[in-house]
């Protein structure tokens, strides 16, 4: 089977949502409306342990990939949610390298991670150690968030970072890092350089979006992954639909 690493490195163009309710179920529509991935928003909403713990199991019943936004960059965000079985974590306000390998040594065991395989990730110790870790550290996923103005000048070493996949661009908290306006042609710029920059160190570029109609336009500037809404924002989105057919 093909991860969604793999995926992501081959340029693959893959496409999402934020889950902001604490659900499994909501997990399991989503997977069987055909999404690539989904990112439990840790950072934003009230997704406990437990409620991960479950919504990773649902993500696995439909064959689908959940990775977490976490709150911060501390190794006991990130060990939990991989040890139940998320496929990566997307990693808010990376700003330096130093930042980004200290993610990585919370994510791989190659770089020092914490070890027990005795979670849904490690098959509940029935798979072999060395298998266990290889098949950990070559699927799981690092989404490093460039969301400050300070990162831009960084995004090259960030990028270079081996362990770090996809450099993604929270254009609300980089247009307001970057003090201007969501139209403003400096946060264009600063979007085009996070791309240009993931492109030479042969990364993906993401970023997230609220209409699907602009995605066409951002893979042609080099963008391959994308964050599209929330399972809030579809819902709603779907409500208003209906009752405006029903009252038409």
């Amino acid at each position: 089977m093909t991860t969604l690493r793999a995926r992501i490195l081959a340029g693959d163009r893959l496409v999402g949502c934020f889950v902001k309710t604490p659900s499994p179920q909501v997990v399991e529509l989503l997977g069987l409306g055909g999404m690539d991935f989904v990112v439990a928003d840790r950072e934003h909403a009230p997704i406990g342990t437990g409620a991960l713990d479950l919504m990773a199991l649902a993500g696995r019943s439909v064959g689908l990939p959940v990775l977490i936004r976490s709150r911060n960059s501390d190794a006991a965000e990130i060990w939990p949610a991989l040890d139940m079985g998320c496929t990566g974590v997307m990693v808010p306000h990376v700003r330096t390298a130093d930042e980004a390998v200290a993610v990585a040594g919370a994510m791989k065991y190659a770089r020092g991670r914490g070890f027990s395989p005795s979670g849904r990730a490690g098959a509940y110790g029935t798979m072999t150690g060395p298998d266990y870790r290889r098949q950990s550290d070559d699927g799981s996923v690092f989404l490093a968030q460039i969301e400050d103005a300070p990162a831009l000048d960084h995004l090259d070493a960030i990028a270079a970072v081996p362990e770090v996949d996809v450099l993604f661009v929270g254009p609300q908290d980089l247009g307001l890092s970057l003090g201007c306006a969501p139209d403003a042609p400096a946060l264009a710029d600063a979007i085009a350089r996070v791309a240009e920059a993931a492109r030479r160190a042969g990364k993906a570029a993401g970023l997230f979006v609220t209409d699907p109609a602009t995605i066409p336009a951002h893979v042609a500037r080099g963008i391959t992954l994308f964050v599209c809404g929330s399972d809030q924002g579809l819902l709603l989105g779907g409500a208003k639909r209906l009752m405006a057919a029903a009252r038409a």
